[in-house]
C-alpha cells in the first residue's frame, strides 16, 4: 500500500507542480477541468451513447405530449408514467459509467484532500498534537514525551484523556519550513516522528499537508497516503496535528473545497460535452 501511495502522490506532485506558488483557486480550476474531461472520456467509452440519445428524444416527446394533451387526463397521466420509465432507463444507462468512475474519483479526492483541506501553521501560531495509544496500555502510567526540531516549541506537558486513549500537547510554530515532532515512549522504543509544515507567512499557496500519521491498516493507510504508516507493534495508534481548515472563499462565502471541486468538475463536464462529442 505504501508503494502504491508513493507512486500516486508523485503523479499528483507532477500535475500540481506549476501551481505550487499560486493561490489554490488556480489549481482547483485546473484539476476540476481535468476531472471533467476524465468523466466525459469514461462516459463515452462505457455508456450506451445511442441508447441515451434515444431515451432523451423519447422524454422530450412525452413532455410535448403532456403539453399538447393537457386537457386529456388519461393521456397526460400515461405520458407522465412513460417519462418516469424513461428516467429509470436513463439511470440504468448511467450506472455503468458511474461504477467505473467511482474508484478513480475516490483516489483523486484522497490526494486533493491534502492539498486543499488544510492550511499550514505560520510563525507564532499554535496547534494541538494528538497521540492515540493502543487500548491495552495504562494511559496514566505510560512514560511518554514529545520533542521537536528547532522550528517548534512544545508549550505544555502531556494532557492525558483516559476515556479517549489520547494524549495531547500544545505546540507553537517558530520558524518556517518542514519540521518534525518526535514521540518517545519509555526507553525500549525508538522515537516516532511526525512531519509538520510551517509557512513563512499568511499568503495562501498550494501546500501539501498531512494532519495524521495513520496505522498500517486498511483503510487508514489508503486515506492518509502522504506519510509512511506507523510501524507495526508500536504502542501508538495514530498521531494527529490540528491544522486550520482550508476553505475556499467566494463572494464573501466560505465553501468547503469538495463542494467547489464537484461543482466545477460537473460544470466543465457539461460545458465541454459537445466539443468532446459525448451524450450525457
Amino acid at each position: 500500500m505504501w508503494i502504491f501511495n508513493q507512486i500516486l502522490t508523485r503523479l499528483f506532485d507532477v500535475l500540481f507542480w506549476p501551481f505550487q506558488w499560486l493561490h489554490p483557486w488556480w489549481a482547483m480550476i485546473y484539476i476540476s477541468l481535468l476531472t471533467g474531461l476524465f468523466m466525459l472520456w469514461v462516459f463515452r467509452l462505457t455508456s450506451n451513447q445511442a441508447g441515451i440519445k434515444n431515451i432523451k428524444r423519447r422524454i422530450k416527446a412525452h413532455l410535448l405530449e403532456i403539453r399538447l394533451f393537457k386537457d386529456n387526463f388519461a393521456l397526460t397521466f400515461k405520458a407522465q408514467g412513460n417519462i418516469l420509465l424513461c428516467n429509470l432507463k436513463y439511470i440504468g444507462y448511467s450506472f455503468k459509467p458511474m461504477l467505473v468512475m467511482i474508484v478513480p474519483l475516490v483516489l483523486i479526492i484522497i490526494q486533493l484532500n491534502f492539498r486543499f483541506a488544510y492550511l499550514p501553521l505560520t510563525p507564532g501560531q499554535r496547534a494541538i498534537v494528538k497521540v492515540k495509544v493502543q487500548p491495552d496500555l495504562d494511559l496514566l502510567e505510560l512514560p511518554i514525551s514529545l520533542t521537536s526540531t528547532s522550528g517548534i516549541v512544545v508549550e505544555t506537558p502531556p494532557l492525558r484523556i483516559e476515556e479517549e486513549g489520547e494524549i495531547d500537547w500544545r505546540i507553537k510554530a517558530l520558524e518556517p519550513g518542514r519540521q518534525s515532532l518526535f514521540i518517545q515512549i519509555g526507553d525500549n522504543h525508538q522515537p516516532i516522528s511526525k512531519e509538520i509544515y510551517i509557512a513563512p507567512d499568511n499568503t495562501r499557496r498550494l501546500t501539501k499537508l498531512s494532519p495524521l500519521r495513520p496505522p498500517a491498516k486498511f483503510p487508514n493507510a489508503l486515506l492518509y497516503p502522504l506519510e509512511k504508516p506507523l510501524p507495526t507493534g508500536t504502542p501508538l495508534r495514530e498521531i494527529e496535528i490540528t491544522y486550520p481548515s482550508g476553505h475556499f472563499h467566494l463572494w464573501g462565502l466560505s465553501i468547503h473545497w469538495l463542494i467547489v471541486y464537484f461543482l466545477l468538475a460537473i460544470a466543465f463536464g457539461f460545458g465541454l460535452k459537445r466539443f468532446v462529442g459525448v451524450e450525457i
